[in-house]
């Protein structure tokens, strides 16, 4: 069955919103703390780091952290790469203008998010575990695991860790594909009477 207008126009709105994470970053930890009365930050992008990432590898050191540089990330070469594909079906399953096409497209989706917070929620769970034995502040049993989403307090620190505008376009992607493919299959059921 072919998609309602609906439909097809949400690939192109999908497809529009996932091309803000080139625009802007998807991902915002902020740190506060007494001797940093502003703050410090790191936006993390679809291919990159930003803020005041060398300033928190010089306070990572004190507690063993590793230092965080982009490098060290594959995700920033294959990401880019797995969503400008993700994309570029979109365009194909707009010209198929076929439903199932639609409901797999959507799936894939789904896929790539689980693993994209899969791989995140590793990474910071790594960085925050694996300290280095001979760190000058050393805490027993104490972990600097920032919080994949919301609140959490590490010694003086409080970490805040939340989607930054790309990231909120991407959770905006999935809803609409969620809710347009309810709305699709809703439409074939009545059909089909």
């Amino acid at each position: 069955m072919k998609l309602t207008i609906l439909g097809r126009v949400s690939i192109i709105v999908v497809i529009l919103f996932l091309a803000t994470l080139w625009a802007f970053p998807m991902w915002d930890i902020q740190l506060a703390a007494p001797q940093y009365p502003g703050g410090l930050s790191m936006q993390i992008w679809i291919n990159d780091l930003g803020g005041d990432v060398d300033i928190i590898n010089g306070l990572n050191h004190y507690i063993g952290m590793k230092t965080i540089h982009k490098e060290d990330f594959n995700e920033f070469v294959y990401l880019p790469i797995i969503m400008m594909s993700f994309m570029g079906l979109g365009l194909v399953v707009f010209i198929l203008n076929r439903k199932r096409y639609y409901y797999i497209w959507a799936g894939l989706f789904v896929c790539i998010g689980l693993l994209s917070f899969y791989d995140f929620y590793s990474w910071l769970y790594d960085y925050g575990h694996d300290l280095d034995p001979k760190a000058p502040i050393q805490v027993p049993g104490m972990s600097y695991q920032p919080p994949l989403i919301g609140y959490k307090k590490m010694l003086n620190f409080e970490a805040l860790s939340q989607p930054h505008i790309a990231g909120w376009f991407y959770i905006g992607a999935g809803v609409i594909l969620a809710l347009v493919c309810f709305y699709e299959w809703k439409k074939s059921k009545k059909a089909a009477r």
